[in-house]
């Protein structure tokens, strides 16, 4: 379940036409999310490639006592429970996730039976780490090349700084999520 304040925070029909748009709202969440003390520094939303939202996500482990509940594997579950479809992409609709920071090992897993054709990333694996002190898990040699292989394009670095500074701040806080 998603905290309350998601309703108030987007709008359903608003259309994100671009990758910063996408990014922004992603970012947008995950310093919510920690300015409301509901959860992690991560957020991400799913959209089709036309800026059409489709779902949202924020990291939610802690209060749901649930390990799953990644903000990645909370934009896969409201988008396939909206679409009442788990594989995203089935209708030849391609589907973009934008993620505030590198997807851990099960988010990066879980992209490829979601039915995701693009990830927009912001903060690297790196800047998890050493700004917010989250290891994200062992990926492969060459996670990009594993994606791109399977028709996932991906585009790093997108607010990169902007979401560095949630992870910052997040880091600093002594909140533990």
């Amino acid at each position: 379940m998603l905290p309350a304040w998601i309703a108030d925070d987007i709008e359903p029909d608003a259309v994100y036409p671009d990758d910063l748009t996408k990014m922004a709202l992603a970012i947008r969440l995950s310093a919510r999310n920690v300015r409301e003390a509901s959860g992690g520094p991560f957020g991400a939303a799913l959209f089709t490639e036309s800026g059409r939202l489709l779902g949202v996500g924020v990291n939610r482990v802690v209060s749901q006592s649930c390990s799953l509940a990644h903000a990645e594997m909370m934009a896969f579950a409201t988008a396939q429970q909206s679409l009442s479809q788990f594989r995203l992409n089935q209708t030849g609709e391609k589907i973009v996730l934008a993620t505030s920071s590198q997807p851990c090992a099960m988010c990066y897993g879980a992209s490829f039976w979601a039915g995701i054709d693009a990830v927009l990333i912001g903060a690297r694996a790196d800047d998890v780490q050493s700004l917010a002190g989250f290891d994200e898990g062992p990926l492969p040699a060459d996670w990009l090349g594993e994606w791109q292989k399977r028709g996932i394009a991906v585009h790093r670095d997108i607010l990169r700084e902007e979401a560095c500074a949630v992870l910052k701040t997040y880091g600093e806080s002594g909140l533990v999520y």
